[in-house]
């Protein structure tokens, strides 16, 4: 439908409901001058009931959910109640008259009193539910932002979970060590890491995907809401090791004198991490070292014989 027909169809309907109104308010105004009221209170009553109605069909069409519901019920009690108040007024002619005061609504005693109930305790109500719909509809969320925020979280959420780290290897020139060739490894803290997937999206950029998918046009994302990086200076000189760095070199040197004395089958590598206090890289590389020279001497002492 486009939005002339719309428009139409919205005229139309609020003709029908000022027709329909104007019927209903010469019968409410006559119930509530029946009922003690005076001029202007009755003038006023119908604006009560009716617009109550109108304010409750408004509210249905926003809120949503039970707050919905609520609107409707609303809604419905109005109306079955002014339908009431009209039908009386049909069967009673006296209430038909101009000069009509303080009169009753039914012969039968508790049909009275209830009647005389019911329209008394409509205005009360249309303060309290008119109170209770315009709040409702003031603190209402949209259920598009809800969904909007609540995907964007998701989102976030995954991403943080899909994140992964993968160690990607490089080796260093070999060293030569006697007649062998033993490769140095790096160790592992002095490895880069390449992050494999992207980082976790800020709940901004989350929010404009998610407003993509739905439909929606290209929204920027404010400065404000983008995450900075905190900038980080220079490490303390407190903070650092005050142990100088030793080059393989100088550790398979210090291995020699520590296990000179231990049998071949002593030489592994976290017996050498733990004497040498280094890296198990490090200590990997001084072990094969070792077993090399070990081997080396070995051998020469066999063919010595």
């Amino acid at each position: 439908m486009n939005r002339k027909a719309k428009a139409a169809l919205v005229l139309a309907l609020v003709v029908v409901v000022a027709m329909a109104f104007r019927v209903s308010w010469n019968a409410l105004r006559d119930v509530a001058k029946a009922i003690g009221a005076d001029g202007t209170a009755a003038t006023l009553y119908p604006f009560v009931v009716d617009g109550l109605m109108a304010l409750a069909l408004v509210a249905a069409l926003t809120l949503t959910g039970d707050a919905r519901r609520f609107a409707l019920r609303v809604l419905a009690a109005y109306t079955l109640a002014s339908l009431v108040l009209n039908y009386v007024h049909g069967l009673l002619p006296e209430l038909h008259s101009e000069s009509v005061d303080w009169t009753r609504l039914a012969d039968w005693d508790p049909a009275n009193w209830a009647l005389v109930l019911l329209a008394t305790s409509l205005p009360v109500g249309s303060i309290y539910f008119g109170s209770d719909l315009v709040a409702k509809v003031l603190h209402h969320r949209p259920t598009i932002e809800l969904a909007v925020q609540e995907s964007a979280q998701i989102i976030a959420n995954r991403s943080t979970f899909d994140l992964g780290e993968q160690v990607v290897e490089e080796t260093a020139p070999g060293v030569e060590v006697g007649s062998a060739l033993v490769p140095v490894v790096e160790p592992i803290e002095a490895r880069p890491l390449a992050v494999a997937g992207a980082a976790p999206a800020p709940p901004a950029a989350a929010r404009e995907r998610v407003l993509q998918s739905l439909g929606f046009p290209d929204t920027p994302v404010p400065e404000a809401s983008r995450p900075s990086r905190r900038s980080t200076g220079r490490v303390p000189q407190a903070a650092r090791s005050s142990r100088p760095t030793r080059t393989e070199v100088e550790l398979l040197a210090e291995a020699r004198s520590l296990t000179e004395s231990w049998p071949i089958e002593k030489l592994t590598g976290e017996g050498i991490r733990k004497a040498l206090r280094t890296s198990a890289a490090k200590a990997r590389v001084v072990r094969e070292a070792l077993k090399v020279e070990r081997e080396r001497d070995t051998a020469a002492v066999a063919v010595a014989g």
